[in-house]
C-alpha cells in the first residue's frame, strides 16, 4: 500500500494525544493521529444508557486542575457543583450506618485523633516529593521498598485509622490493594494533588462536572483535525524506525514508519500516547531499551467499577443526605450525588476497587447487580435498591483499556524506573496522565503531559533541522 506522509504520528486518540496534536498543528506540522478504539476520548466516554446520560469515564474537575481549568475555558464549557447539601454516611468496622457533618467522620475520639496525626505526618511527607521526579528524593529507594499498608502498621496500632488512611490513596486513587504498591507512589499520588489532604477532602478533589460531560473536551480537540487526520478503529501494529527496518531509501534520522492493518504512514516523529500497559502491544523495530522493557512490565492498571443508579427523583436529598458515603468495610467504598446537571432524576454514583472488584466480579450479572446495591442501600435506605436504570462502568473488560483509573508501579519500580518513562526513543516519545506529574491519572495530566509531549517534539525537529 502507498504510505501516506506526516511530520508526527499521535498513537491514541485520547486527552494526550489530540491534545499534542493540536499543538503540532498550531505549530504548522503536519499531523496523523490513529485510534484503535472506534471513538476517541480514550477513558473518557459520555454515553446513554437506557435513555440515561451517564459519563461512564473520567468526569470530575478540582480547583487545583488549572490545565483542565483553562482548556474548559478555551472551549466555553460550563461546569456545575456537585450537590453536596446535608449530611454523609459513613459506615465503621461495626457496620453502623452513622450520619456526620463536618471533614472527620463519627469514630471513637482515639481514631480521630490517630487519623488527624496520620493525615499531618502524610502532608509532611508529601510536601518534600517532587511529582516531576519522585525517585530524586535522597529517601526514594527506601520509601519505594516499604508498602504503604506496611508504612501504615508501623505507623499506628488503630485499625480502623489504618483502613481509612489507606482507602483514601489504595481504593479511591490507585485502586489497587494497599500492600501491593509503596509508600512513595502513595506519597506521588498526593503530592500530584497538592497534599494528601486534598485527597481526602472530597469538596475539594470532586469539586465540579462539565455540563454534558467531560468527553466535550476530546471530542472539541477531535472537531480541529480534518477526516484524513484522524482514523478510528486503526490499532496500530508496528513502529520500524532503524537504519536496517526501513526502506533502502529512507533517511533514518528523520523517517518513522507507523503500520496499522490498514494504513502506513511515514513520518519524522511519533508520540506514543498510550499508557504503559499498552505500549507493548505494538511491535517496534529496533525493540525498545531492554529496561523501558522492564519498566513497562512493572507497571499495571488498577481495578474498580465504576456504578451508576438512577431513580425518578434524588431522594437522599428529601432525606436530608448529601448522597456523599464511604466505608472502607463495604463492597461499595465510596458513593456520591451524581445528578446531571439540568435533570429531574437523581443518579448515585458508586465505586468498587481492588480485591472487592475481584471478588464481585466472578458473579454473575443479576448477583452482582443485588450485591451492589444492597451496599447502596446499607447508606441510604432501601429506596436505593430499585433505580429506574442502572449501569456498570467495567473498564478491565475495554480491550484497550484494561483497567482503571491508571496504572502505577509495584514495589520498588517507580524509584527504579520512573525516570525512564519521561525518556526519548530516537524519534520515539511516549506519554499519557499515567506518567503525569501534577494531575497525575486525571484530564488535567493527559493535558499537560499532551502539550509537554508537543513541545519537546517541536524542539526535536527544529534542532534536527538546525544543528550547531
Amino acid at each position: 500500500m502507498n504510505p501516506l506522509e506526516r511530520d508526527v504520528v499521535v498513537i491514541g486518540a485520547g486527552v494526550t494525544g489530540l491534545t499534542a496534536a493540536r499543538q503540532l498543528q498550531r505549530e504548522g506540522l503536519s499531523v496523523i493521529v490513529l485510534e484503535a478504539r472506534d471513538r476517541v476520548g480514550g477513558r473518557l466516554w459520555t454515553d446513554h444508557r437506557e435513555g440515561q446520560l451517564y459519563e461512564i469515564g473520567g468526569q470530575w474537575v478540582s480547583p487545583d486542575q488549572t490545565a483542565l481549568l483553562e482548556t474548559l475555558a478555551e472551549l466555553d464549557l460550563e461546569t456545575y457543583s456537585r450537590y453536596r447539601g446535608g449530611e454523609s454516611v459513613y459506615i465503621g468496622a461495626d457496620d453502623v450506618p452513622r450520619r456526620f457533618t463536618g471533614d472527620i467522620f463519627p469514630a471513637a475520639e482515639s481514631t480521630k485523633v490517630e487519623i488527624e496525626r496520620l493525615i499531618g505526618r502524610l502532608d509532611e511527607m508529601t510536601a518534600e516529593i517532587d511529582p516531576a521526579a519522585p525517585w530524586q528524593h535522597p529517601d526514594a529507594v527506601e520509601l519505594d521498598q516499604v508498602s504503604f499498608r506496611g508504612w501504615l502498621e508501623q505507623q499506628t496500632g488503630d485499625g480502623e485509622a489504618r483502613d481509612n488512611i489507606a482507602l483514601f490513596i489504595a481504593d479511591a486513587m490507585l485502586t489497587k490493594p494497599a500492600h501491593a504498591f509503596s509508600l512513595l507512589q502513595a506519597l506521588l499520588m498526593a503530592s500530584s494533588a497538592g497534599s494528601f489532604s486534598n485527597l481526602v477532602d472530597a469538596d475539594f478533589i470532586l469539586d465540579k462536572r462539565v455540563v454534558g460531560g467531560l468527553q466535550q473536551v476530546p471530542l472539541a480537540f477531535a472537531a480541529e483535525l480534518s477526516p484524513d487526520d484522524l482514523r478510528l478503529e486503526q490499532p496500530v501494529r508496528r513502529i520500524r524506525w532503524s537504519a536496517a527496518a526501513l526502506p533502502a531509501d529512507a533517511d533514518a534520522d528523520e523517517v518513522v514508519e507507523v503500520s496499522t492493518d490498514d494504513l502506513v504512514v511515514r513520518a519524522r516523529r511519533v508520540i506514543v500516547a498510550l499508557p504503559p500497559t499498552l505500549q507493548n502491544r505494538i511491535e517496534y523495530a529496533p525493540n525498545l531499551p531492554r529496561l523501558r522493557q522492564q519498566s513497562n512490565q512493572h507497571q499495571s492498571m488498577g481495578l474498580v467499577i465504576k456504578v451508576h443508579a438512577s431513580y425518578e427523583s434524588p431522594f437522599w436529598r428529601e432525606d436530608g443526605l448529601s448522597a456523599t458515603a464511604f466505608s472502607p468495610y463495604q463492597l461499595v467504598h465510596e458513593a456520591y450525588d451524581n445528578s446531571n446537571f439540568g435533570e429531574t432524576r437523581g443518579t448515585l454514583v458508586g465505586f468498587i476497587a481492588s480485591e472487592k472488584a475481584d471478588a464481585v466480579l466472578t458473579l454473575p450479572a443479576d448477583e452482582r447487580k443485588r450485591a451492589i446495591l444492597e451496599s447502596l442501600a446499607r447508606y441510604y435506605g432501601p429506596k436505593a435498591l430499585d433505580p429506574v436504570v442502572y449501569f456498570e462502568s467495567d473498564w478491565a473488560a475495554e480491550e484497550w483499556t484494561q483497567g482503571a483509573y491508571a496504572t502505577s508501579f509495584d514495589l520498588g519500580g517507580l524509584a527504579r524506573y520512573g525516570a525512564l518513562q519521561l525518556e526519548p526513543v530516537g524519534p520515539l516519545r511516549f506519554g499519557s496522565s499515567d506518567v503525569a506529574a501534577a494531575g497525575y491519572q486525571h484530564v488535567d495530566g493527559a493535558i499537560r503531559v499532551g502539550r509537554r509531549l508537543a513541545a519537546e517534539t517541536v524542539e526535536s525537529l527544529r534542532s534536527a533541522a538546525n544543528p550547531r
